[in-house]
């Protein structure tokens, strides 16, 4: 169960890290079907199309593996 959690922890810094240079190539968020909008002078953005692409890539390539 530790190593799990440790897995995750690690996973969820690694893509903090590497998530904002990562968006700049593949436009995460910007899809159509994701929603933005600012409010009370922040942007919030809600990328439902773009998690649904990645948890299809994702859900192909374990059936792949």
């Amino acid at each position: 169960m530790l190593k799990w959690i440790l897995t995750l922890v690690v996973a969820i810094f690694l893509l903090g890290i590497i998530g904002p240079h990562l968006a700049r190539f593949i436009r995460f968020g910007k899809l159509p079907g994701d929603f933005a909008f600012r409010f009370r002078g922040r942007d919030y953005t809600f990328p439902v199309a773009t998690t649904i692409i990645f948890s299809l890539l994702l859900w192909l390539l374990s059936r792949v593996i």
